[in-house]
């Protein structure tokens, strides 16, 4: 007798579609039917539970490989804990996030992931994996990434920005992908020069501008484009695999698509703020409360660019053409409310972040319905290809026997309103996506067979959520 069974849906993969029912066995996926075929063998009428999906789609659940749960930055720390952030990504078809547990300078990397586990551990509504930060590259912390692998963290990150704070210079980028190279993980970097970044910063306040815009201004496009060139040639130098995060300048998504042309196993992350918000629309926000502070709910790093300059459709378009492999969140939330404002007076001190974990995956739907990407493509992006790149695929990413049954039935002919008091349940009082009207809506979520979100309602738990051990990238050569 089967647990579930999700019937008359359209099941897509990345491989394509078909019409097909899914018949799941405790937390894993038992069986894909043809049409009829429940009926036929008597499975349907002996199932512990029917969900009708006729008319919508079953896809994997949304993998998320890129969110700051918790997050300490700039005198703060982001406002989702992982029990409030993992319940609203269940809210928005996501079922699985990887995460960021953080060393910085002068710690070490044990206790960093020691207090990321403490911070998780039985508070999260869906299934969480981590990569590590090395926020100080040293002989201690070099030692420290030979047994990251062991503990199912098989990616780190590095930052070329914040020095003071992550940054590291281009030895010891050297030194942390040799030994990447030699264990197998596969580096994420942050990838602007940040140095540079920190002097016209500090130019652009002493001149008086000091507002939300100057931001992204002094994260110019050059900055990033020359970072991630640098760490291409220092990836080729070292034949360490590479992942450039939260990419937003086209001229930097050139440098990868020009290293992926010779062959590099280079690849690209964009986030949903890079297609559809810009830098003029941060230039135009104002509100009576806030002022021309507004501009502030936008301030994430790398920075909304310029939509007249064609940044934002170059994002469109790596995706269409594979030189962006993933649109991950970077979901890291502030309030405006005694965070962002933190910074009201010099854009400096803006914490840096937006929260998008509960509308990713319809943010990439409504590109279906404009023609930008196919319906396969959308859940390559969203689930097949994070699982690939970090581990998980077979146990997740995919509908097929034998996977977990992380499953979201989803409806192309609903709607969703994105805004506080409409969909939005991150711990944020705005949303930087207020107003946003998307062309479909996630019905029902389901984690290991479990379902969570069904009806307008929230029925999983704190908890539910359990430590992936994450397998090496499948891109790894």
């Amino acid at each position: 007798m089967a647990d579930l069974i999700i019937k008359g849906g359209t099941v897509v993969n990345a491989t394509g579609t078909a019409e097909a029912d899914v018949v799941i066995d405790g937390e894993r996926i038992s069986a894909l039917l043809a049409p009829g075929v429940a009926d036929s063998i008597g499975i349907d009428g002996n199932a512990s539970r029917v969900i009708d999906a006729t008319g919508k789609y079953v896809i994997p659940g949304g993998i998320d490989a890129h969110t700051h749960m918790q997050l300490p930055f700039g005198g703060t720390q982001a406002s989702d804990t992982f029990e409030t952030g993992t319940t609203a990504a269940a809210w928005g078809g996501t079922t699985s996030i990887i995460d960021f547990a953080v060393q910085k300078y002068g710690e070490r990397v044990e206790d960093g992931l020691g207090h990321w586990h403490e911070l998780a551990d039985g508070n999260c509504a869906i299934d969480y994996g981590f990569h590590q930060i090395i926020g100080g590259v040293d002989e201690e912390s070099l030692k420290a990434m030979e047994t990251l692998v062991d503990e199912g963290i098989t990616s780190y990150k590095l930052f070329m920005a914040y020095p003071g704070v992550f940054y590291s210079d281009d030895a010891q980028i050297l030194r942390a992908m040799q030994k990447a190279r030699e264990r197998g993980l596969l580096t994420m970097m942050h990838a602007e020069n940040g140095p540079a970044i920190d002097v016209l910063a500090a130019q652009l306040a002493e001149s008086g501008k000091t507002a939300p815009y100057f931001h992204g201004i002094a994260r110019a496009w050059q900055m990033e484009e020359e970072a991630t060139h640098r760490a291409i040639m220092l990836s080729d130098l070292t034949e360490a695999p590479l992942y450039i995060v939260h990419m937003s300048a086209k001229q930097a998504v050139e440098q990868v698509a020009w290293a992926r042309d010779k062959g590099k196993n280079v690849f690209g992350e964009t986030c949903p703020q890079y297609l559809y918000l810009s830098l003029e629309k941060q230039l135009g926000a104002r509100s009576e409360e806030w002022g021309d502070f507004e501009g502030a709910k936008w301030v994430c790093s790398t920075p909304l660019r310029s939509e007249e300059e064609g940044h934002l459709e170059a994002m469109w378009q790596g995706l269409r053409t594979n030189d962006l492999q993933m649109v991950s969140t970077d979901h890291c939330p502030f309030c405006m409310k005694d965070q962002k404002e933190l910074g009201r007076n010099d854009f400096r001190a803006i914490p840096n972040g937006i929260g998008s974990i509960e509308h990713r995956v319809d943010l990439l739907y409504q590109g279906v319905v404009d023609g930008r990407i196919s319906l396969p493509r959308w859940v390559e992006l969203i689930s097949t290809t994070p699982a690939r790149m970090f581990g998980l695929y077979g146990r997740k990413g995919v509908i097929q026997p034998g996977a977990d049954a992380d499953i979201v039935v989803y409806d192309p002919n609903g709607h969703t309103s994105i805004g506080v008091g409409k969909t939005h349940h991150m711990n944020m009082d705005h949303s930087a996506w207020e107003g946003f009207e998307i062309d479909g809506h996630v019905d029902v979520t389901i984690s290991r067979g479990t379902v969570l979100v069904e009806d307008g309602r929230f029925t999983g738990t704190k908890g539910h959520g359990r430590f992936l051990k994450r397998d090496l990238t499948q891109y790894l050569v």
